[in-house]
């Protein structure tokens, strides 16, 4: 939702009644809000009677906020209301596509998709006909929390196949314009979900679709760090340097154990300073959906780049005129 006053106010007035609370607009940009239990959490974490006049700024103003009754763009009080809104247990939800078309492609047409897919293959056979199937993807909204020197936040939509874990930019980016089977179609013989194997193809879908994001964040705070490190190095370089001038007046053992010292001290707040500088992503997903498409599914043989013939079962997805290993 684009931050909007009037649009933001009706979102915190509908959603914190749903949760139970009371609520009245005394102004156009002010909602007064009486909370117990569930819709109280939002404040505090005991669900205690919570009164309080939320404030909806303008999102050109600027000043310092009051996060506890201020709204305003990356509020965090709106995530907290967004989360609370949020099913308890996130379903996994179903989708089968459109019916398959009668007649199977040409054995010419998926041959020649399959050598430029596998560009080292030397000869290819169909050991069986190609059969109407189904092909899985799970498809993903996740909101992104990017923890660096700034917050980021940001929506992304993503899609793996199932059976290879590969990224499929192209149904995250049409799933909205797909049409569903009626249900009278073909049956479908879901797969049993493996949240442990798909929680690590979504972590790297993820994190390549964020890439771009990321490059220019990290690019930020390599310049930050190196200008705090330049000016750690410089002050202990500058302490380390007199220290070493006062020796030659002083007891040169309660010298070296100040040196020894400051020599720890520099490289803790070396290593604090990376600390502080690192990035975190933390997902939090919004909606997971199984798709099952229609796709074609035979056994080929082939002899690829190491001479050796092997009989592949593999499906054929037309929609993204690739062939998936199976």
């Amino acid at each position: 939702m684009p931050y909007e006053t009037g649009a933001v106010l009706d979102f915190y007035e509908d959603g914190l009644t749903a949760l139970g609370a009371l609520c009245a607009r005394p102004w156009h940009d002010r909602l007064d809000v009486v909370a117990e239990g569930r819709a109280a959490t939002l404040w505090n974490p005991e669900g205690a009677l919570h009164a309080a006049e939320l404030q909806f700024t303008a999102p050109d103003a600027t000043g310092t906020r009051d996060a506890a009754r201020e709204v305003f763009p990356g509020c965090p009080l709106t995530f907290r209301l967004a989360e609370a809104l949020r099913p308890a247990v996130l379903p996994l939800e179903r989708l089968a596509l459109d019916a398959h078309a009668h007649r199977p492609p040409d054995a010419a047409v998926v041959e020649k998709l399959w050598r430029h897919q596998f560009d080292d293959t030397k000869r290819w056979h169909l050991t069986s006909p190609l059969a109407a199937d189904f092909h899985f993807s799970l498809v993903v909204v996740a909101r992104c929390e990017i923890q660096a020197i700034d917050q980021h936040w940001t929506l992304r939509r993503i899609a793996v196949s199932l059976p290879d874990g590969q990224s499929d930019e192209g149904l995250a980016r049409e799933i909205g314009f797909a049409r569903a089977s009626p249900e009278n179609g073909k049956p479908v013989n879901w797969p049993t979900p493996e949240p442990a194997r798909w929680t690590g193809w979504l972590q790297r879908a993820l994190l390549q679709d964020l890439s771009d994001d990321l490059a220019g964040i990290r690019e930020r705070q390599e310049q930050r760090l190196r200008r705090e490190l330049d000016r750690i190095d410089a002050y202990f370089e500058n302490y380390a340097a007199e220290l070493t001038a006062r020796a030659r007046r002083g007891d040169p053992a309660k010298t070296a154990d100040r040196l020894a010292a400051t020599k720890a001290e520099h490289a803790r707040h070396r290593a604090d300073q990376v600390a502080r500088h690192e990035i975190t992503v933390h997902p939090h997903l919004d909606a997971l959906l199984l798709i099952a498409e229609p796709a074609w599914r035979a056994h080929v043989q082939v002899e690829r780049a190491h001479h050796r013939s092997e009989t592949l079962a593999a499906c054929y997805v037309p929609r993204a005129r690739r062939w998936v290993l199976t």
